[in-house]
């Protein structure tokens, strides 16, 4: 029986986008388990995200799916990923999980994993304060927590600025958006997909 994961994220520049690869192929490399990548719908009309200087960032995931609350359901984990705005989840993830009502009253997140990845413009920006006040959602609807233990290594890297906690992988864009995701974070990511599949296919089999 295979195990499904879904991977959920709102990205303006990328960022976020780079994350969700990288936690999506790590969650991969567990034998019998079923990825799917998928968007939020973006609640900034386009106007506004041309004067913002993302629409050429966007149309790099614009093939993405965008996720369904209703789908949740299906998954055995899902892994949800969001830029911070002053310490919290952006409007339109913040949209979506107010979407999730009907699965609340009904339950269907009880017992699965849910883990929680952002993108923060600047090293005390709200990277923490974002992931954890995510897990407030994960928490009211039963779910599972997963972070990231220390157990990946990349995590202790004190050579480099580097974003990613043990609450969950994260990176650190710049005030301007100019940084991209550098390859620790992206293992951080990597792993962190990695061992919420691990999780998510041993509470499967109980």
């Amino acid at each position: 029986m295979s195990t499904k994961i879904k991977v959920i994220f709102h990205s303006l520049y990328g960022h976020v986008h780079q994350l969700a690869e990288a936690i999506a192929a790590g969650a991969r490399e567990v034998p019998g388990t079923e990825v799917e990548l998928l968007q939020v719908a973006e609640l900034l009309p386009d106007a506004v995200l041309e004067k913002m200087g993302a629409i050429e960032a966007k149309k790099a995931f614009a093939h993405v799916p965008v996720a369904q609350a209703s789908a949740l359901a299906e998954a055995d984990a899902i892994l949800f990923g969001t830029g911070t705005r002053f310490g919290s989840a952006s409007a339109s993830m913040q949209a979506f999980f107010d979407s999730t009502g009907g699965l609340w009253a009904k339950g269907a997140l009880i017992g699965k994993v849910g883990g929680v990845f952002v993108s923060t413009g600047t090293q005390h920006g709200g990277h923490e304060t974002t992931v954890t006040g995510m897990h407030t959602f994960l928490l009211h609807h039963g779910m599972v927590v997963a972070g990231v233990p220390y157990a990946a290594q990349e995590l202790t890297n004190m050579n480099e600025l580097t974003g990613g906690s043990p609450y969950g992988a994260g990176t650190l864009a710049g005030a301007d958006g100019s940084r991209r995701p550098t390859a620790n974070e992206l293992a951080i990511a990597r792993f962190q997909g990695r061992h919420t599949a691990q999780l998510a296919a041993k509470l499967a089999a109980k």
